[in-house]
């Protein structure tokens, strides 16, 4: 395989520069030291035009895991002042790592108007139930990185909304993770929309302050996939693979309700004060399933104006054989509900699963914020610090 593909003209344009031109906007879902150390991360902004990073305690816990490229800040907080203090070690470790990432891709921030260049670092996801411990946990990250161009990660539980919104209302660009379900994304764009609003009475500049809504791909389909498999009769083994890209192009049609450029509701108020407005993001967009495409939460769900966040093979295999040939999703509604109709006609509650998925979801971060503060322990005791 090559990693370009020959346009009408001759020329050769990789796959990451058609997405690219297609108006979908490349994120690594991955970060670490190792990345930022060695240029991989540089590498990828310039030849598989990525435009911003997201991160979660899962990565963080991988890449504190592996190599030695942490060993020097492990060292310098096994000691004073920080005295081995498992917290804030874990806490300096990942805001170093998003400031450093952040500062590579201010260029991109500039250029674009503040709209890409983007980090995002993940609250506690110990506090997901807790709005007030998260809303003081997202303005002390925010204060912490001192960028621009940072988001703070707030997950999209019922507890999580008015921190969302209170998050905005400071001027905090913030990343909703954690979008399971059509009803919780537009409970979300109403957080954001109260946000804005909140924040333009405080004087805020609005168009500075960025917001995506993480909406999550792959895990719709690896849970509902599964409920069709112990159906096991033809009509729901046909369905496999389908409900996942359905829940998203549904996410967008409700996000065309909302952000259309013709709206006339609260959202045109916010824009003609300079507001950008909350894209959807496709977050867990790498395959789980093998038999699957490699591609397919990528190129079935192009559209203007979005993001998608890959993992590292994603994006390697897009970049190799991806294929861009237009919008996927646009005026795709119709065909998404009657997809999700048939799933619900199996007997398989769509909104059971999603709350499924979310509760799981924060259940699967707060374990690998365990596992990072196990590691982080394990290096400072390494370093010098012991069991303190």
């Amino acid at each position: 395989m090559t990693d370009s593909t020959t346009d009408s003209t001759g020329d050769n344009v990789s796959p990451t520069q058609r997405l690219s031109e297609a108006g979908v906007a490349i994120w690594l879902d991955d970060l670490s030291r190792e990345r930022l150390r060695t240029g991989n991360l540089a590498e990828l902004i310039s030849t598989k035009n990525v435009v911003g990073v997201t991160t979660n305690p899962t990565i963080f816990a991988a890449a504190l895991a592996q190599g030695d490229a942490y060993d020097g800040i492990l060292a310098e907080l096994a000691g004073p002042p920080n005295n081995g203090d498992v917290e804030a070690a874990v806490e300096r470790i990942t805001t170093d790592d998003v400031r450093d990432a952040a500062d590579l891709l201010r260029p991109v921030y500039d250029a674009t108007g503040a709209v890409d260049g983007r980090v995002s670092i993940e609250v506690d996801p110990r506090l997901a139930r807790d709005t007030a411990a998260t809303e003081a946990t997202a303005v002390r990250l925010w204060e912490t990185v001192d960028r621009p161009n940072v988001m703070i990660k707030i997950p999209a539980t019922v507890e999580g909304l008015p921190a969302i919104t209170s998050t905005l209302a400071k001027g905090i660009s913030v990343n909703v993770t954690l979008i399971f379900s059509i009803e919780r994304y537009r409970a979300v764009m109403d957080a954001f929309l109260a946000g804005l609003e909140q924040a333009k009475e405080a004087g805020h500049d609005l168009s500075v302050i960025g917001s995506v809504a993480s909406f999550f791909v792959s895990r719709v389909d690896a849970e509902i996939d599964k409920r069709l498999n112990a159906i096991g009769t033809q009509e729901a083994l046909a369905l496999r693979g389908q409900a996942a890209v359905a829940n998203a192009r549904l996410a967008f049609a409700a996000y065309e309700d909302v952000f259309s450029a013709d709206s006339t509701g609260r959202w045109a108020a916010l824009r003609a004060a300079g507001a950008q407005p909350q894209r959807p993001l496709w977050a867990s967009t790498g395959v789980k399933d093998p038999s699957y495409r490699d591609t397919m939460y990528v190129d079935e769900l192009v559209v203007a104006g979005v993001v998608n966040t890959m993992p590292e093979k994603t994006l390697d295999a897009f970049a190799d054989h991806g294929i861009v040939l237009a919008d996927t999703v646009t005026g795709s509604g119709e065909q998404a509900a009657a997809v999700i109709a048939a799933v619900e006609a199996q007997g398989i509650s769509v909104d059971e699963v999603t709350a499924q998925l979310e509760d799981e979801g924060v259940t699967k971060f707060e374990v690998s914020w365990d596992e990072l503060l196990t590691t982080t322990k394990t290096g400072l005791a390494g370093a010098g610090a012991g069991d303190r």
